[in-house]
């Protein structure tokens, strides 16, 4: 093999340069100030705690997308671009539910990446994660998607749905950051890896990013519906799962219920077992998150619930969530 031939990079190398040296001016450092109660002898007092992660512009002016465990209950956030330049950043607005957040700096004609379709991924497929990590700016890993359709437990404790495993190398600062395709599209909003493994690292997917964006940039938060209720999943012994012909042999324990909630005004009570929504089975918790959009909000939706053996139905109305 020719001296000059091995000068050449090849077809992987040459991919993920190009790619990198196209987005990686959209990718920005955000740096944030946060206070919190630290207990001291004294008592609790409050201290700023600094953080950080990673970000990318979607929109020329100035709107960027991160992750909002990065940015939430911040009262300082700073931006860094790929150029040197350093910007204060206003949060628009986070969804901890969803674990994504979108900031804006003043600023015009900046560098915007190109969102594509998450939808057209594969298993297998090459993707790059670009980031911060560390604290060391524009750092480039690159790997293949391992897996799609993963859930993801979220801090607010609501499952994200329809993640993107991938194992393209990610560490703390990395948050926030795009995962991209060779198209140079972003695919995923790098939001976890999962500590003391190799190589499992996840991704909100694009498709999820731009709907939820789009909502926080007109009305600051993502509403959800709200039933005022503590519940957990309950298996249900086999005779009353054939008796009821229920699909799942699972309902969910009712726990809690707050008083003057929407679970109260349906005569709910701590004991009862909720079978199905809306005619829609309720097999777990995340079954219920999962019906709780923003359209069921003042919408009487028909529910079966068991007491004490018995099965009986009323309606709920999902309230707005408090914030």
């Amino acid at each position: 093999m020719s001296s000059s031939h091995l000068d050449l990079p090849d077809a992987f190398s040459r991919t993920v340069v190009e790619v990198a040296e196209k987005v990686s001016p959209s990718v920005v450092q955000i740096s944030v100030r946060s206070r919190v109660g630290v207990r001291t002898p004294r008592g609790v007092m409050p201290r700023d705690v600094e953080g950080g992660g990673s970000g990318v512009i979607i929109a020329p002016d100035g709107y960027i997308l991160t992750n909002s465990h990065v940015v939430h209950d911040s009262h300082e956030s700073i931006v860094g671009l790929s150029n040197g330049t350093t910007m204060e950043a206003e949060v628009v607005g986070d969804d901890p539910g969803t674990d994504l957040a979108v900031v804006r700096v003043q600023g015009s004609a900046l560098p915007a990446a190109e969102l594509g379709d998450s939808e057209r991924l594969k298993v297998g497929q090459l993707v790059i994660a670009i980031g911060n990590p560390l604290g060391f700016q524009y750092s480039v890993t690159a790997g293949v998607v391992s897996a799609l359709g993963r859930s993801l437990r979220a801090q607010s404790g609501r499952l994200i749905e329809n993640i993107i495993q991938s194992d393209a190398a990610l560490n703390p600062g990395n948050s926030g950051g795009p995962l991209v395709d060779t198209r140079a599209t972003v695919v995923g909003i790098n939001t976890a890896i999962i500590q003391f493994a190799q190589g499992i690292c996840f991704a909100i997917p694009v498709n999820t990013a731009r709907w939820v964006a789009g909502i926080l940039i007109k009305q600051g938060r993502i509403v959800r519906g709200f039933l005022g209720l503590a519940g957990q999943l309950a298996p249900l012994p086999d005779n009353l799962v054939r008796a009821l012909s229920l699909p799942f042999p699972s309902g969910v324990f009712v726990s809690g219920v707050s008083t003057g909630s929407p679970a109260d005004e349906a005569g709910l009570q701590a004991g009862d077992i909720i079978l199905s929504i809306n005619d829609e089975p309720t097999p777990s918790v995340d079954a219920i998150h999962k019906l709780l959009t923003q359209e069921v909000i003042g919408k009487r939706m028909p529910m079966t619930f068991l007491r004490g053996g018995e099965s009986y139905k009323t309606t709920i109305r999902p309230a707005p969530a408090p914030e």
